[in-house]
Protein backbone atom coordinates (compact mmCIF):
# COMPACT_ATOMS: atom_id res chain seq x y z
CA UNK A 1 0.00 0.00 0.00
CA UNK A 2 1.19 3.31 -1.34
CA UNK A 3 2.20 5.40 2.16
CA UNK A 4 1.27 8.70 1.33
CA UNK A 5 -2.60 7.03 1.97
CA UNK A 6 -1.92 7.12 5.07
CA UNK A 7 0.04 10.40 6.09
CA UNK A 8 -1.82 12.60 8.28
CA UNK A 9 -3.74 15.61 6.97
CA UNK A 10 -6.61 18.91 7.41
CA UNK A 11 -9.19 17.50 4.99
CA UNK A 12 -11.60 20.06 6.24
CA UNK A 13 -9.27 23.14 5.35
CA UNK A 14 -11.19 26.37 4.24
CA UNK A 15 -11.12 27.27 0.68
CA UNK A 16 -8.11 29.99 1.03
CA UNK A 17 -7.29 29.76 -3.00
CA UNK A 18 -10.81 30.59 -3.74
CA UNK A 19 -10.63 33.11 -0.71
CA UNK A 20 -7.38 34.73 -2.31
CA UNK A 21 -8.96 34.57 -5.54
CA UNK A 22 -11.66 36.41 -4.72
CA UNK A 23 -9.80 38.99 -2.50
CA UNK A 24 -7.22 39.60 -5.99
CA UNK A 25 -9.78 40.16 -7.97
CA UNK A 26 -12.29 42.19 -6.87
CA UNK A 27 -10.43 44.19 -3.49
CA UNK A 28 -11.02 47.98 -5.00
CA UNK A 29 -7.97 50.08 -6.46
CA UNK A 30 -5.82 51.76 -3.38
CA UNK A 31 -8.09 49.85 -1.00
CA UNK A 32 -6.03 50.53 1.77
CA UNK A 33 -3.92 53.70 3.51
CA UNK A 34 -1.59 56.27 2.36
CA UNK A 35 0.78 54.28 4.67
CA UNK A 36 0.74 51.00 3.10
CA UNK A 37 0.67 52.78 -0.51
CA UNK A 38 3.87 54.56 0.33
CA UNK A 39 5.39 51.89 1.32
CA UNK A 40 4.49 49.65 -1.75
CA UNK A 41 6.63 52.89 -3.62
CA UNK A 42 9.47 52.13 -1.07
CA UNK A 43 9.21 48.69 -1.88
CA UNK A 44 9.09 48.83 -5.78
CA UNK A 45 11.92 51.68 -6.00
CA UNK A 46 14.11 49.30 -3.20
CA UNK A 47 13.48 46.06 -5.57
CA UNK A 48 14.42 48.34 -8.98
CA UNK A 49 17.96 49.63 -7.80
CA UNK A 50 19.02 46.32 -6.89
CA UNK A 51 17.73 44.72 -10.24
CA UNK A 52 19.81 48.08 -11.76
CA UNK A 53 22.95 47.39 -9.83
CA UNK A 54 23.17 43.43 -10.58
CA UNK A 55 22.33 43.68 -14.01
CA UNK A 56 26.21 42.95 -15.23
CA UNK A 57 26.89 40.70 -12.51
CA UNK A 58 28.20 37.19 -13.65
CA UNK A 59 24.58 35.39 -12.95
CA UNK A 60 23.12 37.77 -14.87
CA UNK A 61 25.24 37.69 -18.13
CA UNK A 62 24.88 33.76 -17.60
CA UNK A 63 20.99 33.76 -17.08
CA UNK A 64 20.96 36.25 -20.52
CA UNK A 65 23.35 34.11 -22.43
CA UNK A 66 21.19 31.11 -22.09
CA UNK A 67 17.97 32.48 -22.68
CA UNK A 68 19.07 34.60 -26.03
CA UNK A 69 20.12 31.09 -26.96
CA UNK A 70 16.05 30.68 -27.48
CA UNK A 71 15.94 33.72 -29.63
CA UNK A 72 13.31 35.38 -27.42
CA UNK A 73 11.19 38.30 -29.28
CA UNK A 74 12.01 41.99 -28.15
CA UNK A 75 9.46 42.53 -25.59
CA UNK A 76 10.19 43.67 -22.38
CA UNK A 77 13.36 45.95 -20.55
CA UNK A 78 15.87 44.13 -18.48
CA UNK A 79 17.50 46.67 -15.64
CA UNK A 80 20.31 48.21 -16.43
CA UNK A 81 20.89 46.36 -19.60
CA UNK A 82 20.10 47.38 -23.44
CA UNK A 83 19.32 43.93 -24.47
CA UNK A 84 15.07 43.04 -24.46
CA UNK A 85 14.00 40.16 -24.37
CA UNK A 86 10.43 37.90 -23.82
CA UNK A 87 8.28 38.73 -21.07
CA UNK A 88 8.75 35.69 -19.43
CA UNK A 89 12.49 36.14 -19.69
CA UNK A 90 12.64 39.17 -18.71
CA UNK A 91 10.55 38.49 -15.02
CA UNK A 92 13.35 35.81 -14.81
CA UNK A 93 16.36 37.93 -15.61
CA UNK A 94 15.51 40.33 -13.22
CA UNK A 95 14.39 38.71 -10.76
CA UNK A 96 17.86 37.06 -10.62
CA UNK A 97 19.13 40.47 -10.70
CA UNK A 98 17.20 41.85 -7.95
CA UNK A 99 18.33 39.33 -5.23
CA UNK A 100 21.85 38.55 -6.83
CA UNK A 101 23.36 41.21 -4.11
CA UNK A 102 21.05 39.71 -1.39
CA UNK A 103 20.33 43.71 -0.92
CA UNK A 104 16.29 43.48 -1.62
CA UNK A 105 13.43 43.77 0.49
CA UNK A 106 12.44 41.43 3.12
CA UNK A 107 8.75 40.10 5.14
CA UNK A 108 10.72 39.93 8.64
CA UNK A 109 7.83 37.38 10.18
CA UNK A 110 8.77 35.15 7.30
CA UNK A 111 12.60 36.03 5.85
CA UNK A 112 10.92 36.45 2.34
CA UNK A 113 12.02 38.47 -0.16
CA UNK A 114 8.82 38.94 -2.20
CA UNK A 115 9.53 42.05 -4.39
CA UNK A 116 11.81 39.88 -6.38
CA UNK A 117 9.06 37.43 -7.71
CA UNK A 118 6.37 39.97 -7.37
CA UNK A 119 7.88 43.37 -9.05
CA UNK A 120 9.71 41.28 -11.84
CA UNK A 121 6.76 39.47 -13.13
CA UNK A 122 4.69 42.75 -12.95
CA UNK A 123 7.37 45.31 -14.70
CA UNK A 124 7.59 42.73 -17.58
CA UNK A 125 3.96 42.29 -18.10
CA UNK A 126 3.11 46.04 -17.90
CA UNK A 127 5.37 47.23 -20.24
CA UNK A 128 4.10 44.87 -22.61
CA UNK A 129 0.37 45.25 -21.65
CA UNK A 130 0.64 49.36 -21.45
CA UNK A 131 -0.34 49.05 -18.11
CA UNK A 132 -0.61 52.12 -15.51
CA UNK A 133 1.61 52.80 -12.90
CA UNK A 134 -1.78 52.74 -10.22
CA UNK A 135 -2.47 48.77 -11.66
CA UNK A 136 1.24 47.87 -11.23
CA UNK A 137 0.89 49.43 -7.47
CA UNK A 138 -2.45 47.91 -7.16
CA UNK A 139 -1.13 44.49 -8.03
CA UNK A 140 2.26 44.42 -6.10
CA UNK A 141 0.38 44.82 -2.78
CA UNK A 142 -2.03 42.47 -3.81
CA UNK A 143 0.53 40.18 -5.07
CA UNK A 144 2.78 40.39 -2.12
CA UNK A 145 0.24 39.51 0.03
CA UNK A 146 -0.76 36.40 -0.99
CA UNK A 147 2.88 35.72 -1.28
CA UNK A 148 3.58 36.92 2.54
CA UNK A 149 -0.02 34.98 3.69
CA UNK A 150 0.83 31.76 2.40
CA UNK A 151 4.67 32.16 4.14
CA UNK A 152 2.55 33.22 7.54
CA UNK A 153 0.74 29.75 7.34
CA UNK A 154 3.72 27.36 6.48
CA UNK A 155 6.25 29.09 8.35
CA UNK A 156 8.94 28.47 9.65
CA UNK A 157 8.38 24.79 9.78
CA UNK A 158 8.58 24.74 6.01
CA UNK A 159 11.85 26.61 6.17
CA UNK A 160 13.23 24.52 8.75
CA UNK A 161 13.03 21.84 6.11
CA UNK A 162 15.56 23.30 3.92
CA UNK A 163 12.85 25.05 1.43
CA UNK A 164 14.31 28.78 -0.10
CA UNK A 165 10.83 30.50 1.16
CA UNK A 166 11.01 33.17 -1.42
CA UNK A 167 10.51 31.08 -4.38
CA UNK A 168 8.21 28.56 -3.17
CA UNK A 169 5.69 31.22 -2.06
CA UNK A 170 7.20 33.57 -4.61
CA UNK A 171 5.36 31.95 -7.64
CA UNK A 172 1.91 32.42 -5.86
CA UNK A 173 2.79 35.87 -5.28
CA UNK A 174 3.69 36.89 -9.17
CA UNK A 175 0.61 34.86 -10.16
CA UNK A 176 -1.90 36.64 -8.14
CA UNK A 177 -0.50 40.09 -9.53
CA UNK A 178 -0.12 39.35 -12.81
CA UNK A 179 -3.82 37.90 -12.93
CA UNK A 180 -5.03 41.47 -11.13
CA UNK A 181 -3.11 42.87 -14.14
CA UNK A 182 -4.51 41.34 -16.84
CA UNK A 183 -7.80 42.06 -15.23
CA UNK A 184 -8.70 38.00 -14.90
CA UNK A 185 -11.90 37.27 -12.81
CA UNK A 186 -12.17 34.84 -9.52
CA UNK A 187 -12.55 31.81 -11.56
CA UNK A 188 -9.24 32.34 -13.44
CA UNK A 189 -7.89 34.12 -10.73
CA UNK A 190 -7.96 30.76 -8.76
CA UNK A 191 -6.39 28.65 -11.73
CA UNK A 192 -3.35 31.36 -11.55
CA UNK A 193 -3.38 30.48 -8.32
CA UNK A 194 -3.80 26.28 -8.98
CA UNK A 195 -1.39 26.60 -11.88
CA UNK A 196 1.81 28.46 -9.82
CA UNK A 197 1.17 25.66 -7.04
CA UNK A 198 2.81 23.05 -9.02
CA UNK A 199 5.60 25.48 -9.16
CA UNK A 200 7.40 25.61 -6.20
CA UNK A 201 11.13 27.08 -6.86
CA UNK A 202 13.95 26.68 -4.28
CA UNK A 203 16.07 24.98 -1.86
CA UNK A 204 18.29 26.08 0.86
CA UNK A 205 21.27 23.96 0.14
CA UNK A 206 21.60 26.75 -2.89
CA UNK A 207 22.70 29.69 -0.67
CA UNK A 208 25.92 30.94 -1.64
CA UNK A 209 25.87 30.13 -5.50
CA UNK A 210 24.09 31.80 -8.38
CA UNK A 211 21.21 29.30 -8.23
CA UNK A 212 19.75 31.26 -4.56
CA UNK A 213 18.96 34.52 -7.17
CA UNK A 214 17.49 31.81 -9.80
CA UNK A 215 14.94 31.27 -6.93
CA UNK A 216 12.95 34.77 -7.13
CA UNK A 217 13.60 34.46 -10.98
CA UNK A 218 12.30 31.00 -11.66
CA UNK A 219 9.02 32.30 -8.92
CA UNK A 220 9.03 35.47 -11.08
CA UNK A 221 8.46 33.29 -14.91
CA UNK A 222 6.46 30.72 -13.25
CA UNK A 223 4.08 32.69 -11.79
CA UNK A 224 3.89 35.30 -15.16
CA UNK A 225 3.37 32.32 -17.11
CA UNK A 226 0.81 30.66 -14.36
CA UNK A 227 -1.11 33.79 -15.10
CA UNK A 228 -0.74 33.73 -19.12
CA UNK A 229 -1.71 30.33 -18.86
CA UNK A 230 -5.01 30.70 -16.89
CA UNK A 231 -6.31 33.70 -19.07
CA UNK A 232 -6.10 31.43 -22.06
CA UNK A 233 -8.44 28.84 -20.01
CA UNK A 234 -5.80 26.19 -18.73
CA UNK A 235 -7.32 24.86 -15.70
CA UNK A 236 -6.05 23.41 -12.01
CA UNK A 237 -7.59 22.07 -8.75
CA UNK A 238 -9.53 25.31 -7.31
CA UNK A 239 -7.79 23.71 -3.94
CA UNK A 240 -4.56 24.01 -5.19
CA UNK A 241 -2.99 25.21 -2.05
CA UNK A 242 -5.27 23.92 0.69
CA UNK A 243 -6.07 20.31 -0.58
CA UNK A 244 -4.64 17.04 1.81
CA UNK A 245 -2.10 16.83 -1.43
CA UNK A 246 -2.05 20.41 -2.31
CA UNK A 247 0.33 22.77 -2.06
CA UNK A 248 0.87 23.84 1.97
CA UNK A 249 0.16 20.30 3.46
CA UNK A 250 2.71 18.39 1.01
CA UNK A 251 5.58 21.34 1.78
CA UNK A 252 4.96 21.75 5.43
CA UNK A 253 3.81 19.88 8.49
CA UNK A 254 2.65 23.68 9.76
CA UNK A 255 -0.56 24.87 8.27
CA UNK A 256 -2.09 27.85 9.79
CA UNK A 257 -5.36 28.91 7.42
CA UNK A 258 -5.77 31.85 9.88
CA UNK A 259 -2.72 33.06 8.76
CA UNK A 260 -4.28 33.56 5.48
CA UNK A 261 -7.48 34.60 5.78
CA UNK A 262 -7.41 36.64 9.42
CA UNK A 263 -8.36 40.29 8.51
CA UNK A 264 -7.41 40.06 4.64
CA UNK A 265 -7.98 43.21 2.77
CA UNK A 266 -7.15 45.29 6.36
CA UNK A 267 -3.64 44.33 7.55
CA UNK A 268 -1.44 44.94 4.24
CA UNK A 269 2.18 42.45 4.47
CA UNK A 270 4.26 45.12 2.62
CA UNK A 271 3.27 46.93 5.75
CA UNK A 272 6.04 44.93 7.11
CA UNK A 273 8.39 44.62 4.70
CA UNK A 274 12.12 45.59 5.69
CA UNK A 275 15.19 47.16 4.07
CA UNK A 276 18.80 45.95 3.69
CA UNK A 277 21.46 48.39 5.00
CA UNK A 278 23.72 45.59 3.96
CA UNK A 279 23.95 43.42 1.79
CA UNK A 280 24.15 40.07 2.85
CA UNK A 281 21.92 37.40 4.73
CA UNK A 282 19.38 39.37 7.16
CA UNK A 283 20.16 37.19 10.33
CA UNK A 284 23.99 38.85 9.92
CA UNK A 285 22.64 42.45 10.03
CA UNK A 286 22.76 42.72 14.00
CA UNK A 287 25.89 41.28 13.82
CA UNK A 288 27.18 43.68 11.36
CA UNK A 289 25.80 46.58 12.72
CA UNK A 290 27.43 45.62 16.82
CA UNK A 291 30.52 46.00 14.82
CA UNK A 292 30.14 48.95 12.85
CA UNK A 293 29.36 50.59 16.70
CA UNK A 294 32.16 49.38 17.97
CA UNK A 295 34.43 51.20 15.26
CA UNK A 296 32.09 54.69 16.22
CA UNK A 297 33.40 53.69 19.77
CA UNK A 298 37.02 53.64 18.37
CA UNK A 299 37.65 50.21 18.53
CA UNK A 300 40.19 49.27 15.47
CA UNK A 301 40.84 45.90 14.12
CA UNK A 302 44.38 45.74 14.57
CA UNK A 303 43.41 46.16 18.05
CA UNK A 304 41.47 42.92 18.23
CA UNK A 305 42.54 40.20 20.19
CA UNK A 306 39.29 37.84 19.71
CA UNK A 307 36.09 38.77 19.09
CA UNK A 308 32.86 36.68 20.77
CA UNK A 309 29.12 36.70 19.54
CA UNK A 310 26.33 35.34 21.27
CA UNK A 311 24.09 34.64 18.19
CA UNK A 312 20.60 33.00 17.68
CA UNK A 313 20.89 28.98 16.14
CA UNK A 314 19.52 30.69 12.36
CA UNK A 315 22.84 32.52 12.24
CA UNK A 316 25.52 29.97 12.29
CA UNK A 317 23.21 27.86 10.04
CA UNK A 318 22.76 30.20 7.80
CA UNK A 319 25.44 31.93 7.29
CA UNK A 320 28.36 30.10 9.28
CA UNK A 321 31.25 30.25 6.62
CA UNK A 322 34.17 30.61 8.25
CA UNK A 323 36.38 30.74 5.42
CA UNK A 324 34.41 32.43 1.90
CA UNK A 325 36.61 32.29 -0.79
CA UNK A 326 34.51 34.91 -2.62
CA UNK A 327 31.51 37.56 -2.40
CA UNK A 328 28.53 34.88 -3.02
CA UNK A 329 29.75 32.15 0.05
CA UNK A 330 30.60 35.95 1.78
CA UNK A 331 27.11 36.70 1.67
CA UNK A 332 26.53 33.89 4.33
CA UNK A 333 29.83 34.50 6.73
CA UNK A 334 28.79 36.23 9.63
CA UNK A 335 32.56 36.20 10.30
CA UNK A 336 32.97 38.62 6.87
CA UNK A 337 29.97 40.35 7.53
CA UNK A 338 31.27 41.34 11.24
CA UNK A 339 34.68 42.27 9.55
CA UNK A 340 33.28 44.87 7.34
CA UNK A 341 31.41 46.13 9.78
CA UNK A 342 34.67 47.09 12.01
CA UNK A 343 37.02 47.87 9.11
CA UNK A 344 34.84 49.63 6.98
CA UNK A 345 31.75 50.67 9.21
CA UNK A 346 29.23 49.34 6.08
CA UNK A 347 28.26 46.14 4.40
CA UNK A 348 27.43 47.21 1.15
CA UNK A 349 27.73 45.42 -2.31
CA UNK A 350 31.44 46.72 -2.49
CA UNK A 351 32.24 45.40 0.67
CA UNK A 352 32.06 41.74 -0.64
CA UNK A 353 33.76 42.25 -3.78
CA UNK A 354 35.79 39.12 -4.32
CA UNK A 355 39.27 41.37 -3.29
CA UNK A 356 38.16 42.59 -0.42
CA UNK A 357 36.90 39.03 0.69
CA UNK A 358 40.41 37.57 0.35
CA UNK A 359 42.32 40.49 1.31
CA UNK A 360 44.61 39.63 4.17
CA UNK A 361 43.62 42.18 6.86
CA UNK A 362 39.77 40.57 6.22
CA UNK A 363 40.98 37.46 6.41
CA UNK A 364 42.95 37.72 9.39
CA UNK A 365 40.11 39.70 11.13
CA UNK A 366 37.54 36.92 10.62
CA UNK A 367 40.15 34.18 12.04
CA UNK A 368 39.87 35.90 15.24
CA UNK A 369 36.01 35.83 15.52
CA UNK A 370 34.15 33.43 17.35
CA UNK A 371 30.43 32.99 17.00
CA UNK A 372 28.34 30.24 19.83
CA UNK A 373 24.64 29.84 20.02
CA UNK A 374 22.61 31.18 22.56
CA UNK A 375 19.54 30.12 23.20
CA UNK A 376 18.40 33.43 24.98
CA UNK A 377 19.31 35.52 22.60
CA UNK A 378 16.47 36.24 19.69
CA UNK A 379 17.11 35.85 16.38
CA UNK A 380 16.86 39.92 15.68
CA UNK A 381 19.51 40.61 18.34
CA UNK A 382 23.34 39.95 19.23
CA UNK A 383 25.63 40.55 21.68
CA UNK A 384 29.10 41.50 20.90
CA UNK A 385 32.79 41.11 23.22
CA UNK A 386 35.58 42.69 21.92
CA UNK A 387 38.45 41.22 23.81
CA UNK A 388 41.55 43.91 23.02
CA UNK A 389 44.74 42.92 23.23
CA UNK A 390 45.61 45.89 25.91
CA UNK A 391 43.72 43.26 28.05
CA UNK A 392 40.58 45.37 28.13
CA UNK A 393 37.08 44.40 26.49
CA UNK A 394 34.23 46.51 24.93
CA UNK A 395 30.64 44.85 25.24
CA UNK A 396 27.48 46.00 23.31
CA UNK A 397 24.06 44.41 22.77
CA UNK A 398 22.39 45.05 19.31
CA UNK A 399 18.30 43.72 19.83
CA UNK A 400 17.21 45.72 16.57
CA UNK A 401 19.55 46.25 13.53
CA UNK A 402 18.93 49.22 11.49
CA UNK A 403 16.97 48.70 8.80
CA UNK A 404 14.47 46.80 11.21
CA UNK A 405 10.75 47.63 11.57
CA UNK A 406 11.83 49.00 14.47
CA UNK A 407 14.86 51.32 12.91
CA UNK A 408 13.95 51.73 9.61
CA UNK A 409 15.77 52.95 6.72
CA UNK A 410 14.44 56.46 5.67
CA UNK A 411 13.25 57.43 1.86
CA UNK A 412 16.21 59.45 2.13
CA UNK A 413 18.44 56.35 3.49
CA UNK A 414 16.94 54.13 0.43
CA UNK A 415 17.33 56.88 -2.22
CA UNK A 416 21.07 56.53 -1.51
CA UNK A 417 21.35 53.34 -1.67
CA UNK A 418 19.69 53.28 -4.72
CA UNK A 419 22.34 55.65 -6.11
CA UNK A 420 25.03 53.39 -4.71
CA UNK A 421 24.03 50.16 -6.98
CA UNK A 422 22.75 51.71 -9.82
CA UNK A 423 24.76 54.87 -10.36
CA UNK A 424 27.96 52.58 -11.89
CA UNK A 425 25.65 51.12 -13.97
CA UNK A 426 23.50 53.83 -15.41
CA UNK A 427 25.17 57.12 -14.51
CA UNK A 428 23.97 59.35 -11.44
CA UNK A 429 21.74 61.75 -13.36
CA UNK A 430 19.80 58.78 -15.08
CA UNK A 431 19.17 57.43 -12.02
CA UNK A 432 17.74 60.57 -10.24
CA UNK A 433 15.15 60.85 -12.75
CA UNK A 434 14.46 56.77 -12.22
CA UNK A 435 14.37 57.66 -8.64
CA UNK A 436 12.02 60.12 -9.27
CA UNK A 437 10.05 58.25 -11.80
CA UNK A 438 9.73 55.31 -8.86
CA UNK A 439 7.98 57.72 -6.10
CA UNK A 440 5.63 58.92 -8.82
CA UNK A 441 4.61 55.42 -10.12
CA UNK A 442 1.28 55.33 -8.85
CA UNK A 443 0.65 58.16 -10.55
CA UNK A 444 2.37 57.71 -13.67
CA UNK A 445 -0.60 56.52 -16.92
CA UNK A 446 1.76 53.99 -18.08
CA UNK A 447 5.33 52.29 -16.58
CA UNK A 448 6.96 53.25 -20.36
CA UNK A 449 9.29 55.94 -19.24
CA UNK A 450 10.02 54.07 -16.12
CA UNK A 451 11.22 51.40 -17.67
CA UNK A 452 13.07 53.90 -20.37
CA UNK A 453 14.86 55.47 -17.32
CA UNK A 454 15.45 51.42 -16.11
CA UNK A 455 17.44 50.02 -19.22
CA UNK A 456 21.10 51.52 -20.71
CA UNK A 457 20.99 53.72 -23.47
CA UNK A 458 24.55 51.62 -24.30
Amino acid sequence: MARNTQVNADHNAPPVTQTLAHFVATHPSRGWSDAVDHEAHRTFMNWLGCAVGAAHHDAAEAALAAVQVLEPAAQATLAGRKERVDIASAALINGISSHTFDFDDTHLKTIIHPAGPVASALMALAEKTGASGRQVIDALVLGIDVACRVGNCIYPDHYDRGWHITGTTGMLGSAAACARLLGLDTEKTAMALGIAASQPVGLREQFGTMTKPFHPGGAARAGLMAALMAQQGFTASPRAIEAPRGFAQVISPKCDWSEITGELGQRFEISFNAYKPFACGIVIHPSIDACAQLRERGVKAEDIERLELKVHSLVLELTGKKEPVDGLQAKFSVYHGCAAGLIFGRAGEGEYADDIVNRADMVALRRKIVATVDDRIDEAAVEVNAVLTNGTSVALRVDHAIGSLERPMTDAMLARKFHDQADPVLGEAQVEALIQACWGLGQAGSVQALVGLASAQR
